[in-house]
């Protein structure tokens, strides 16, 4: 690994520990030549599936633009950032389990929808609102009285 300031190829690992996560290691080195110390991450380099947009489009799969839809859901709503990086977590590793190479993005916005509905149906009901894009008020009231049927 090269120094970071001096570019020296010769390096040494002076501590290694997993990261918060456990899903890399932490090591500290230190230059043999100028002696600074720096920080490296090693990772497991993980493969994400294309997702298939509803035009046919295809694009690598984003788990920041998934966390930033659930959000702007959740937003003045008791759903706090650690939940939903914990649910995104979780939803990108059973993705990456299955070794699925594509998938629809309504697989992915349904999958987000029913985690909402557990959580709070005010932000259930504003993701649906976008992500099910409704024509007019009715098919808005129609998803409203489903909910209010279901609880």
């Amino acid at each position: 690994m090269r120094c970071p300031f001096c570019q020296e190829p010769d390096t040494r690992v002076v501590d290694s520990r997993p990261s918060r996560d456990g899903r890399a290691i932490r090591r500290r080195r230190e230059c043999v030549s100028c002696g600074k110390r720096f920080t490296t991450y090693e990772r497991v380099e993980e493969f994400h599936p294309l997702v298939i947009k509803k035009d046919g489009r295809r694009e690598p799969f984003n788990r920041t633009k998934i966390i930033e839809g659930i959000l702007k859901a959740c937003e003045k709503r008791p759903i706090g950032l650690d939940q939903i990086e914990e649910f995104v977590t979780e939803f990108e590793k059973e993705i990456q389990d299955k070794g699925e190479r594509e998938i629809p993005s309504n697989k992915i916005g349904e999958k987000v929808m029913a985690k909402l509905k557990e959580w709070d149906d005010v932000a259930y009901v504003r993701f649906a609102s976008v992500y099910k894009q409704f024509k007019d008020l009715n098919a808005f009231m129609d998803q409203l009285k489903e909910l209010l049927n279901e609880n």
